[in-house]
């Protein structure tokens, strides 16, 4: 009996950290340099994929009506509440709890870049990593998972 505990015990910590590593959930981004949330994001994972989805605006300035102008294609003039922003990332083989490989669109200037995801180990907090070539010419923000 004592051994079936411990199998099971051991289970449940794995499947929990195999949960917290993931980038899926609802998500607070922070304006860089206000420090003021500025909305949340819908991220979602299906056949390995992960895209994410801007669910609402935050902050006194928020149009829940806000349009993309800055963005190209088939993106401008659409609604902000509801666009897809984050495109083809996956799992990284190589690097444990490293998602990569797709892009994250910023309606504020209508530029996409590559990006690289990393999910704390708590699951609280998810690094968001925007580039253009390789990770170390970007930016990094910090987005709060929404309870």
């Amino acid at each position: 009996m004592k051994q079936v505990l411990m199998a099971l015990s051991a289970t449940l910590v794995m499947f929990n950290a195999a949960a917290q590593s993931t980038p899926a959930g609802l998500w607070k981004t922070i304006d860089d340099s206000t420090k003021a949330e500025k909305s949340h994001v819908r991220i979602t994972e299906a056949n390995g994929v992960v895209t994410g989805r801007i669910e609402k605006l935050l902050g006194p300035d928020a149009k829940p009506d806000a349009v993309c102008e800055e963005c190209n294609g088939a993106d401008k003039g659409k609604p902000i509440v509801g666009m897809t922003i984050i495109r083809g990332i996956k799992k990284n083989a190589e690097h444990d709890g490293l998602w990569d490989g797709g892009t994250i669109l910023d309606p504020n200037n209508g530029k996409t870049y590559k990006l690289r995801l990393k999910p704390s180990e708590d699951g609280k907090k998810l690094e968001v990593r925007g580039y253009i070539g390789a990770p170390m010419f970007g930016r990094s923000q910090t987005w709060l998972k929404v309870e």
